[in-house]
């Protein structure tokens, strides 16, 4: 493993452990702290805005919620498109959705049909990968809308959680960037 930089010790030292939530024995990172602190928020947005053109992608997807707050900045930042996507029924209009699997029954999320063509390469944003469903779906939304995919950022990786491993096939040799692996 890597000597930790500046900006991920900085990073680690806004995000807080919240023990037993939202069940016992779960340890909740929550990243209100970071999003509090302008200078940590900045360095966030830079490292990913950063990763996004080194990727090539022309646009950004963020994964509701909290990669809607990551994301858009990192779209400002790096002069590209932002594309929330959502979960199902939250979007007016022609959509594209893709179901996946939770631990306990399924999900779904969509985005608008229009708002990826063939075109595009496009990076996801999100604040952590935990067990990969997410992430995975969206990556087949992407390529069924017919867009590329340029590569995956997260803040936080739980490793422990094996959603790297499940993503791998799903990539398809795109990279999958974790500023902080927990």
């Amino acid at each position: 493993m890597s000597e930790p930089t500046a900006t991920t010790e900085l990073l680690l030292s806004r995000i807080r452990d919240v023990a037993d939530y939202p069940e016992p024995g779960v340890m909740f990172k929550d990243i209100t702290p970071l999003l509090a602190d302008p200078a940590a928020f900045a360095a966030l947005t830079e490292a990913f805005a950063e990763l996004a053109v080194r990727s090539g992608a022309t646009k950004i997807v963020g994964l509701e919620a909290r990669g809607f707050i990551l994301g858009a900045p990192v779209a400002l930042r790096a002069g590209l498109g932002f594309i929330p996507v959502r979960k199902a029924g939250k979007l007016p209009g022609a959509t594209l959705s893709q179901a996946y699997d939770l631990e306990y029954g399924s999900a779904e999320i969509e985005v608008h049909a229009e708002d990826l063509d063939a075109g595009d390469r496009v990076m996801v944003i999100d604040d952590v990968l935990a067990t990969g469903g997410t992430a995975e779906a969206s990556l087949r939304l992407i390529r069924r809308a017919g867009a590329q995919v340029a590569g995956v950022a997260v803040l936080m990786e739980l490793g422990f959680l094996g959603g790297r491993a499940k993503l791998e096939t799903a990539l398809a040799g795109a990279p999958l960037e974790a500023l902080i692996t927990v």
